[in-house]
């Protein structure tokens, strides 16, 4: 292996710890993972790696889970003799959105105090043994969790309406979000709220540990929290008001809080002495901020203006980078994490991978030893868009629409359900409900249905912000330019295959080829940035100049086809209306 700088990005995602190492051209040199369930799920009794109280609505993960995870992946790293760890200059990486971490008054000393050496604070002894006790609840918030309803709509009401909080802090009030989240903390369990010096979000909270202190809220991440002015660059007062539940009480929470720092682009500082002194890592090493998954993932590849990723894990993720700061209750903005005056802007939904699962379950299953989804991707390949056969009476043909929700859904904000709906295919007029086991929608209809209606749902909600693209194909309706396709669902053929159908794409869609470990990517990446930019020069232009597009990705679709796309456009209308229908009766 050549000599030079090596840099290391980690992704604590819901049920696993990634880690990925790269070098300054940022060839990948080694990986590593925790997956929870199969490393700690018998002590933990976790299962797809969280707790659940269907009671309460409440989705949480145990905080001693992601120390011990920690310990784990760097031993795997260690071990690996590719990975020469004395040689990583810096450390940067990502973790799952809007969950908590309540850290008591004890915290920052022990997170100071690590050490690994006999003799030294920590006599030999890991994380989870020398940061017992420092924490003012043992349990970190999901974003799956959906147990802050009575919170989301003080918030919705809060500055007006929820179009003004969307205005404010670049979402609407959900359940996941850390400001509601912090908001039922206070009032349901008032004792780990008074006992909480600091909170941090899941990527500052592994920050911190790296680092040996408590590290700052990072201003891309921040904004999932409903609680930051994207504008002003600066917390909400009205809202940190609400969330403190009083005037006299917001000093204390913005003490919890901390400042945050308004550009990612500068190290935190250098790692803990405990993880040079176990692990080997250089006493140089610098930690970079870590950010969320969703911004992760759009630093994972330089995107060009008019791109578009769609994450397809367990959630299901619409992103794209824009200079344009136009808020919308229906989707997210976020500050990008590199980038100071840009912004993210960012789709996100619960059902996802799981949901795509239900579906794929109720088919027959292969034999065994072939792929598990080999009889849903045959589904959906065999049916034609939208159910409508080719050669039928456009006037008559009823094209099938439908939602697919077994968990509460954040877009829109309804109940676990599933909705199965006819309109027209020629203009969506005559959208009607069909029944539970009607003969004309078969088990095998629901595998391509509930694929278009992921991405129906991604191109309403985007639809504002493509434009036709540019060059020789001037005269295409608009749509992305390229849609990259990343997480675990971007293995699958058929589903890449309506993905192009539904959303387009110009110039194709695209495999983001990282075996699944994006958002660890787009955190070594931000390391590399971070430690060897130049003066001024942006993270676009330094990733820009080594990334090797031909390395990195694969072509998987061929996008925009003529007529496929234009068929979705005209039920577009009818999609929304069956989601108005739906809200209006099964609201959260």
């Amino acid at each position: 292996m050549a000599s030079g700088p090596l840099y290391l990005g980690f992704d604590l995602s819901t049920q696993q710890l990634k880690a990925i190492v790269v070098a300054s051209n940022l060839t990948v040199v080694s990986e590593a993972k925790v997956d929870f369930d199969a490393d700690f799920g018998a002590k933990y009794k976790i299962k797809k790696g969280v707790l659940t109280d269907e009671a309460e609505g409440e989705v949480y993960a145990p905080v001693a889970l992601w120390l011990e995870s920690l310990d784990l992946v760097l031993t795997r790293l260690r071990d690996d003799a590719k990975c020469p760890i004395s040689r990583i200059k810096g450390i940067s990486g990502s973790a799952q959105q809007h969950g908590s971490v309540f850290w008591n008054d004890k915290a920052e000393a022990a997170l100071k105090g690590l050490g690994y050496s006999q003799g030294g604070s920590g006599s030999g002894s890991g994380l989870l043994e020398q940061l017992d006790g420092v924490l003012a609840y043992p349990f970190a918030p999901n974003w799956q969790d959906h147990s802050t309803q009575a919170e989301c709509d003080l918030f919705d009401a809060h500055l007006g309406d929820e179009a003004k909080l969307a205005e404010a802090t670049g979402s609407s009030a959900h359940h996941r979000f850390t400001g509601t989240q912090i908001m039922r903390m206070r009032r349901k369990r008032p004792e780990v709220y008074k006992n909480s010096a600091r909170i941090s979000l899941v990527s500052s909270f592994l920050a911190s540990v790296l680092l040996g202190d408590i590290a700052p809220l990072e201003i891309s991440d921040v904004t999932g929290m409903n609680l930051w002015d994207i504008a002003n660059e600066q917390w909400n007062e009205p809202l940190l008001e609400l969330t403190a539940g009083s005037k006299d009480a917001v000093p204390d929470l913005r003490a919890k809080l901390g400042e945050v720092p308004l550009e990612g682009a500068e190290p935190l500082g250098t790692i803990s002495p405990y993880f040079v002194e176990r692990f080997g890592f250089s006493k140089d090493c610098k930690i970079a901020p870590f950010t969320g998954d969703n911004p992760a993932t759009i630093l994972a590849l330089p995107l060009r203006p008019g791109d578009a990723i769609v994450s397809l894990g367990t959630s299901t993720t619409f992103l794209m980078n824009t200079a344009t700061y136009k808020p919308d209750p229906s989707y997210h903005f976020m500050n990008h994490p590199t980038t100071k005056g840009h912004y993210m802007f960012m789709l996100c939904y619960k059902n996802g991978g799981l949901a795509r699962e239900k579906v794929r379950d109720h088919l027959p299953k292969p034999p065994a030893g072939q792929d598990p989804w080999a009889n849903f991707n045959k589904a959906v390949l065999d049916t034609p868009p939208l159910d409508v056969k080719p050669g039928g009476d456009a006037k008559t043909s009823k094209a099938k629409l439908g939602l697919y929700f077994p968990l509460p859904e954040i877009v829109p904000n309804v109940r676990a359900g599933t909705w199965r709906y006819e309109c027209s295919a020629e203009d969506g007029s005559g959208l009607a409900p069909v029944p539970e086991g009607d003969p004309r929608w078969p088990p095998e209809a629901d595998a391509r249905v509930i694929v278009e209606s992921q991405a129906l749902s991604l191109r309403l909600r985007s639809q504002s912000l493509v434009a036709a693209p540019p060059g020789a194909k001037s005269q295409l309706p608009p749509q992305p330019r390229r849609v990259y396709l990343v997480g675990g669902g971007s293995l699958n053929p058929a589903i890449a295959r309506v993905m192009g159908d539904v959303l387009g794409g110009a110039d194709g869609v695209y495999r983001l080829d990282v075996g699944g470990n994006a958002c660890a990517l787009g955190g070594a990446y931000k390391a590399v940035w971070t430690l060897e930019k130049g003066p001024e020069e942006s993270f676009d232009e330094l990733i820009g100049k080594r990334w090797k597009e031909e390395e990195a990705i694969q072509k998987v679709d061929d996008g925009y086809r003529e007529g496929v796309f234009e068929s979705y456009g005209r039920v577009l209308g009818a999609f929304e209306e069956m989601e108005r229908r739906v809200l209006k009766e099964f609201k959260n």
